[in-house]
């Protein structure tokens, strides 16, 4: 009988490096690495719902991958490793690609989207879809909780199931990253999407550029705000991912515009990357709990510990009703349906409103935003839409975000939890989000850097230097039904 005498590989809080080093030295293989996951989830996701699919064929892919690795003279860092990505993002296999909608439950691809092919290329074994706020929380105004969908159910939060928001939409990405059900996650986001759920489960999140990541093949929102970006433990982790997702698709124009950006953000994990940086603040994003404002002050303490120079400043918020969201949503959501097999019961935003008034135990809390969407045209060469997205720009970046950087020569922005997303969102610009501590209930909360467009590399510079300074996160106790 042969006798294995390999140190266990312990999965939980494993980076990137640390469980390649244990792949490359044979300490573990992907098979096994995978079926440790697989088993993490099947003990502990009944909680959480926070994965809305496994792939059935993940240990198969895990088991080609470890065959090839002894045939490969060097792997790149997401060789075998295994990732859950958000369930807005098609595949080509044998997981539906829903947005959380009991419409689309036999919504099976033809094709990966782009970033899946980027990531199956870099050697990933995507081992199920997460959860979500069904249609990217889109879908109703009527108190509709984070991470509920009419098809996965409701994500919890691993730091407090039933007690914290869990953020959406990328919900079962931050519960289950955060949860060690995976090495590392994708989520989208439009506005908040990615930064909510990255702070409330205690991760590492990144809302790149609008252009850097495709979204050719992600069931969309609105194409002048969309992205999908890392969700993950680390900002080296999430610095890894980035590169690996970024680039040029040829099927989304927007992409073009990143063509010479860096493609490998780890050049900017600097334990000094704080120093003498120009750091603005707006206090008028306090949050409202006496707790969480007591972190954002000892996390703005410690940026000026590591060098960072912080000056107040004042970011234009002028009130303004913008359409553009609905009326690209219209646009984009028809487009999408449209294209889909005959299996799916929905092709146009007007069958899914129907289909939907037929399953109200499941849409249990209303779809009044995709009926207020499907009383607009989604023409985008409409007057109207256009004047409002001019007036979100000029809101948003040219009298908002791109103020303040010039008159204080900045670097970036920093704000408590996520609450200044809804402006860089706008824009186009980046936000990074890295935590911060717990409050003393034990509720997670992150800091968020922003800056203009393509400064990524400066905002992880700054993450990086606060992570490394401070190693705030702590992973959740789980608890098995």
């Amino acid at each position: 009988m042969k006798i294995d005498n390999r140190i266990p590989f312990n999965i939980e809080e494993a980076t990137i490096l640390e469980v390649q080093k244990a792949l490359d030295s044979g300490v573990i293989t992907s098979w096994e690495l995978t079926k440790q996951y697989l088993e993490r989830i099947a003990a502990y996701d009944s909680t959480l719902c926070s994965i809305r699919e496994i792939n059935p064929d993940a240990l198969e892919i895990a088991a080609e991958l470890d065959k090839k690795r002894q045939e490969i003279n060097q792997v790149g860092p997401l060789y075998g490793i295994p990732v859950i990505i958000k369930d807005n993002i098609d595949t080509k296999d044998a997981m539906a690609t829903t947005a959380g909608s009991i419409a689309l439950e036999n919504n099976f691809a033809k094709e990966d989207a782009f970033i899946v092919k980027k990531l199956r290329e870099a050697g990933a074994i995507i081992i199920g879809k997460a959860n979500l706020s069904e249609f990217a929380n889109f879908i109703t105004e009527l108190d509709m909780p984070n991470g509920y969908s009419s098809l996965g159910g409701q994500v919890m939060n691993p730091y407090g199931p039933a007690v914290w928001d869990v953020g959406g939409s990328s919900s079962g990405t931050g519960a289950s990253i955060a949860a060690n059900f995976a090495v590392v996650g994708i989520g989208t986001e439009t506005s908040g999407s990615i930064l909510s759920p990255a702070n409330n489960n205690s991760l590492v999140g990144i809302k790149p550029t609008l252009g850097l990541v495709s979204r050719s093949g992600i069931i969309p929102l609105a194409h002048s705000q969309d992205t999908a970006g890392p969700m993950t433990r680390t900002v080296c982790d999430a610095a890894i991912l980035l590169g690996i997702i970024a680039g040029v698709d040829e099927a989304d124009e927007v992409t073009k515009t990143c063509e010479g950006q860096s493609s490998d953000y780890t050049t900017f994990l600097k334990t000094d990357g704080l120093k003498g940086k120009r750091i603005g603040v707006d206090r008028s994003f306090l949050p409202e709990e006496e707790d969480e404002v007591a972190l954002f002050n000892e996390a703005l303490e410690e940026l000026t510990k590591q060098g960072a120079i912080l000056l107040d400043v004042t970011i234009s918020r002028e009130k303004f009703e913008s359409i553009v969201l609905y009326h690209e949503f219209k646009h984009g959501i028809n487009n999408y349906l449209h294209k889909l097999s005959e299996e799916v019961p929905v092709h146009s935003l007007s069958e899914v409103i129907a289909f939907n008034k037929q399953h109200l135990d499941a849409v249990k809390y209303g779809q009044t935003i995709l009926e207020y969407c499907q009383t607009l045209n989604g023409d985008l060469e409409d007057p109207k839409y256009k004047k409002h997205r001019e007036m979100d720009i000029r809101l948003s970046a040219t009298e908002g975000i791109d103020v303040a950087m010039e008159e204080y020569q900045l670097d970036g922005l920093v704000f408590a939890k996520y609450l200044g997303c809804e402006m860089p969102a706008k824009a186009g610009y980046p936000s990074v989000t890295v935590p911060a501590g717990y409050t003393p209930k034990g509720k997670p909360m992150g800091i968020t850097f922003s800056g203009l467009a393509y400064s990524e590399p400066r905002l992880i510079e700054m993450a990086f230097s606060y992570e490394q300074a401070t190693n705030l996160r702590i992973p959740p106790e789980l608890n098995k039904e």
